[in-house]
């Protein structure tokens, strides 16, 4: 039969969990994710609390009624499926870039979670471990991470037109400067007439990105024209 905690197990169960999960929070802090510092520390606490209380909390039970049987896990186990509510709130769709933001701080979140678990059940290695791992991961591996996606990206152009876009037009241009077009999507904006966003196949020069722009900004309709290019050595 498993003995009840005392208080000061239980104090520095719950302060080491809030100490690992600021670790990681710190970094997400830097970079000003939406869930950063107090966030990660609050779900790490919250997670080792869980722990503690699904282990531990119902000793006088099985003392009173020995018959009783409890699984110690099936308070804890929520919490992995109950953390993608708020891992789900981090991720961000970038409607008009087309893009989704987000997705690293949730699994950190989810990640915290599980740290707060191992130091609830008192796995003290396992949690310092993946908290150094999970540090490294974000902090150290980013400026990696960073270079060899600015070597996979390539130039965009935006489109703004106050009504319908002349494709046919802008595929007559791409053709004249003999662009390497990669992907072409143009989608209405309510309200606000059409968006034309051109990926290209590999990475240009500016002169020429810019002679494309001038010729692009003559078409009728152009509200706006905008280069999205890879800075030189990317």
């Amino acid at each position: 039969m498993q003995a009840m905690l005392d208080t000061s197990e239980i104090a520095i169960r719950l302060v080491l969990a809030a100490v690992l999960g600021g670790v990681i929070g710190f970094d997400r802090e830097r970079h000003t994710w939406a869930a950063g510092l107090r966030t990660h520390m609050l779900v790490c606490l919250g997670a080792a609390l869980t722990m503690i209380v699904s282990a531990f909390a119902f000793t006088d039970v099985l003392q009173k009624w020995p018959a009783v049987q409890l699984d110690p896990s099936r308070i804890a186990a929520q919490v992995i499926s109950g953390i993608g509510f708020l891992g789900a709130g981090t991720i961000m769709f970038m409607h008009r870039a087309n893009v989704i933001r987000g997705l690293t701080t949730a699994a950190g979140l989810w990640t915290v979670a599980a740290i707060g678990l191992a130091i609830g059940g008192g796995m003290y290695v396992a949690g310092v471990m993946a908290t150094v791992i999970a540090w490294v991961v974000l902090a150290v591996l980013k400026p990696i991470e960073r270079r060899f996606a600015m070597r996979k990206t390539m130039p965009k152009l935006q489109l703004r037109f106050s009504g319908a876009a002349p494709l046919a037009a802008i595929e007559l241009a791409l053709r004249a400067h003999k662009m390497p077009v990669s992907n072409v999507v143009a989608r209405h904006v309510p309200g606000d007439g059409d968006e034309v966003l051109i990926e290209f196949a590999y990475n240009l020069e500016r002169a020429a990105l810019g002679e494309l722009g001038d010729d692009l900004r003559t078409l009728a309709g152009v509200q706006s024209v905008s280069l999205d290019i890879v800075p030189p050595g990317g």
